[in-house]
């Protein structure tokens, strides 16, 4: 599946995914510091992962879910390249994931430290019960 925006385009095609990048941006966050190159690749392939392009084709950001695609699904590894950060692309790469026709009836969660107020703007809630930062979108 396609999404388009001017000068843009989100993608679940696995072809188009640009391990090399992903490995990078990945492997320099918080919560994959050192994961090597081989478990982001074969994590990417076990997901729907989405890349996030300039029209040229470079890509610019990524995401995965880990799914069913019945019932429940893990929204992991949301990044945006620095050099596109600040345009809203983040935000709307995130809505493309949401609306997936194989995801949009599934019950959303996500760990993170630090962008509750990112995904607060989806309608995910933190679960105070839980010892991680766990945050959930009920069922649509």
């Amino acid at each position: 599946m396609i999404w388009k925006k001017e000068g843009f385009f989100v993608s679940d095609e696995q072809d188009l995914l640009q391990i090399d990048k992903i490995a990078g941006w990945i492997g320099s966050q918080y919560w994959a510091k050192g994961r090597p190159v081989h478990v982001i690749e074969e994590s990417v392939r076990n997901s729907l992962s989405f890349g996030l392009y300039e029209s040229s084709g470079t890509q610019i950001g990524f995401a995965r879910v880990i799914t069913d695609r019945t019932v429940f699904s893990w929204l992991m590894d949301v990044v945006i390249d620095d050099s596109a950060r600040g345009e809203g692309l983040g935000k709307w790469l995130v809505q493309c994931v949401l609306d997936h026709p194989d995801l949009i009836n599934t019950k959303f969660g996500l760990a993170t430290k630090d962008a509750h107020g990112l995904y607060r703007q989806f309608g995910f809630e933190t679960d105070e019960c839980m010892r991680r930062p766990v945050m959930g979108r009920p069922l649509a």
